[in-house]
């Protein structure tokens, strides 16, 4: 059995193209330089600033950063290996959570499944962030997630690839989505294109405190001058934006183009 909402090979060319043509050598084998800070650990946000980029509520992701106690029964992190008691997020925590609520809300998936799969994922690819990082997408780090979705008891139907009766490792369509929709360098997700990559805007943990953007301008700045009550043709000059940009803001911020008051 194959998963329903499978899509297309994740061939060592198709991802090349994403990630380009190879990850930079680790930092050992540069003798006599530091390792540079994972731009994953960069502390980007309080909790409500990140679940509202997230979209989705303050509660529900401290839930998911720490775990806890309900109804007499403990329950360990989604996103982080163990509780920090910490109320900042990391960029490498807000891409883990972007591409587990995705699955969360469109497929329905269990929380007490994405927990062994995460767990499971980051223990077979040592790696803290394992959804925010390059090794589930190219070489064998792909086997190493497919194997972390058996485990974990994943129902098939939620995998992020598969292996074809060819051999081929296959990308199902939530992943194919995710991938889409961000940029990596240095084998970490650097950059998320919330709309799509054809989309102007973005969401840069080094530019505007890791807020959504258009050419540099918070979408959130030409959203309230909009409600304010200026045309967007007004806001368009304002920030020296095309009224394209103007309107692909509004649109992400679910602002009307014409909500300005009169």
């Amino acid at each position: 059995m194959t998963p329903s909402h499978r899509r297309g090979s994740i061939g060592d060319s198709v991802v090349s193209d994403r990630l380009g043509e190879r990850a930079p050598r680790p930092a050992s084998n540069y003798p006599g330089f530091l390792m540079p800070i994972s731009v994953l650990n960069r502390e980007l946000y309080d909790v409500p600033l990140a679940a509202e980029v997230l979209r989705m509520p303050p509660s529900t992701l401290l839930w998911w950063l720490e775990g806890g106690e309900r109804n007499g029964r403990s329950y360990d992190p989604l996103i982080r290996p163990e509780p920090t008691g910490s109320k900042i997020v990391t960029w490498g925590e807000l891409v883990e959570a972007r591409y587990l609520l995705a699955y969360r809300r469109n497929l329905g998936v269990s929380l007490g499944s994405l927990r062994r799969f995460s767990a499971d994922a980051r223990g077979a690819l040592s790696v803290t962030y394992p959804l925010a990082h390059e090794r589930p997408w190219v070489g064998e780090g792909r086997r190493l997630l497919v194997t972390a979705q058996r485990s974990s008891e994943l129902p098939e139907d939620l995998w992020a690839m598969w292996v074809a009766d060819s051999g081929q490792i296959m990308l199902t369509a939530p992943a194919e989505s995710f991938l889409e929709r961000i940029e990596f360098a240095g084998g970490e997700v650097i950059r998320i294109h919330p709309l799509g990559s054809e989309s102007s805007i973005v969401i840069d943990p080094l530019a505007r405190f890791g807020s959504a953007s258009i050419s540099g301008i918070p979408t959130e700045a030409v959203a309230a001058q909009v409600r304010a009550g200026d045309s967007i043709e007004m806001v368009a000059d304002d920030f020296d934006l095309p009224l394209d940009d103007v309107i692909a803001a509004l649109g992400y911020e679910k602002v009307s183009a014409h909500s300005a008051v009169a």
